[in-house]
């Protein structure tokens, strides 16, 4: 049996069991939310298993409070199968007025059917993704996200240990724990069965209806190829079209909103700050997916591939570093958005905090693209200070290159195989 690998949501979990009754966590299946809850957990009820399950979905509908007795922290794996458990919970927690009650873990985001009440103040949310680099073992971690944000010291000249080669194979391994310590074509199995999974049967269970799995292929496929870009959905509509002529703008926001609700589909929102006319910002989401590795299944490609193709392999890093950067940021209340302009003036990653402090993050694999990423953001704060905004905490060139550095005009310099929580 393997050991578990330490995950940055624990201790945030172990908060939110002392804080409210109920934690639901939630996110892509595979990512280990399972394994994660069950380190908490002292008695677990599974929905999805092959021998109790069908049994469990019976009781859950008959009498859905039957199925909460048992020590506390209690496990409900892959609640989302069974509706009606939520009111259930949300009652118990009403009555019995205890914090760390249950833990709820689901891989969809299910219909409203059955649910009657938001569990607001009840029932917590916790989102969990793939696993970072700094969590698989690959980033030394010795850049702190959260020091960058509460300290000014220039940061000390840190090395990764990531070459170009292993960022390639990292991207298509993906940070599923299952690929963790595999070959590149165990690795590449496995993010593959997982595009198959979706198309198959994820896809229609969520969304509750049959879909055609080429269709699910044809979209994934095409969102890859228009990764970490502001590619139109008209383009990408076109884009499956070529091979579909019946595929309709609803058929693909009907198959987009199943993605999203997977977890798979995580686009970044557009920054709108009050620098420029609102006309010449530009406004819509950047297209991302939750895990490089979808992106490099989706297309078919390998580490070989990626290395043969720069300037993609560019745009897949850029899903990767959001990925991380939403993990290492998530204690501190983190998300992300983008800016980008008619004047073609953009940060890749806006990082905002809770307690409203931002970075500003460019993305680059390395070379003349760490000068071009610090103009960029040294661009930006200058508009920022002439419209008296509230200035960054930090700028950042986040990168694949091997040193960790402060340049002179104060712009951080990180390898992505330095950044930590």
């Amino acid at each position: 049996m393997k050991s578990y690998i330490p995950r940055i949501l624990d201790v945030l979990l172990e908060e939110y069991l002392q804080t409210f009754g109920a934690v639901n966590i939630q996110g892509p299946k595979w990512c280990g939310k399972t394994t994660t809850a069950e380190q908490k957990a002292k008695s677990i009820i599974r929905f999805q298993d092959p021998d109790q399950g069908e049994s469990n979905r019976m009781m859950a509908e008959i009498n859905a409070s039957y199925l909460l007795k048992g020590a506390y922290p209690r496990l409900l794996d892959e609640w989302q199968v069974v509706p009606p458990i939520w009111d259930a919970v949300r009652l118990a927690v009403d009555n019995e007025q205890e914090e760390g009650m249950f833990i709820l873990t689901g891989s969809s985001v299910p219909v409203d059917d059955g649910i009657h009440h938001s569990g607001t103040g009840r029932i917590s949310r916790l989102v969990m993704r793939p696993m970072s680099l700094f969590e698989s073992g690959e980033s030394n971690g010795s850049v702190s996200l959260s020091s960058l944000f509460s300290s000014t010291t220039p940061i000390d000249p840190q090395k990764s240990e990531i070459t170009i080669p292993d960022l390639a194979f990292l991207m298509c391994r993906g940070g599923w724990p299952a690929s963790v310590n595999k070959s590149e074509k165990s690795a590449l199995l496995i993010a593959q069965e997982y595009i198959v999974s979706l198309a198959e049967s994820e896809v229609s269970r969520t969304s509750g209806s049959k879909k055609n799995p080429q269709r699910v292929m044809n979209l994934l496929r095409s969102y890859a190829r228009n990764i970490s870009t502001l590619a139109t959905n008209e383009s990408i509509i076109s884009d499956i079209q070529a091979n579909d002529l019946s595929f309709s703008e609803t058929t693909y926001y009907e198959y987009l909103n199943a993605l999203q609700r997977l977890y798979i589909v995580e686009d970044v929102p557009a920054w709108n700050p009050a620098i420029r006319s609102k006309t010449a910002l530009r406004s819509r989401s950047k297209h991302e997916l939750a895990d490089p590795s979808l992106v490099v299944a989706g297309l078919g490609l390998s580490s070989d591939v990626l290395l043969k193709d720069l300037p993609f392999m560019g745009f897949v890093f850029e899903t990767l570093c959001i990925r991380d950067l939403r993990v290492y940021s998530q204690k501190m209340g983190g998300s992300i958005s983008y800016y980008h302009d008619r004047y073609d003036l953009e940060c890749d990653c806006v990082l905002h905090l809770r307690d409203g402090r931002y970075a500003l993050i460019e993305c680059k694999m390395g070379g003349s693209g760490i000068d071009e990423g610090a103009e960029h953001l040294l661009e930006l704060v200058r508009l920022i200070k002439l419209h008296k905004m509230q200035a960054p905490s930090f700028l950042m060139v986040l990168t694949a290159s091997e040193i960790a550095y402060e340049r002179p005009d104060g712009v951080k310099v990180v390898p992505i195989g330095c950044l930590g929580v």
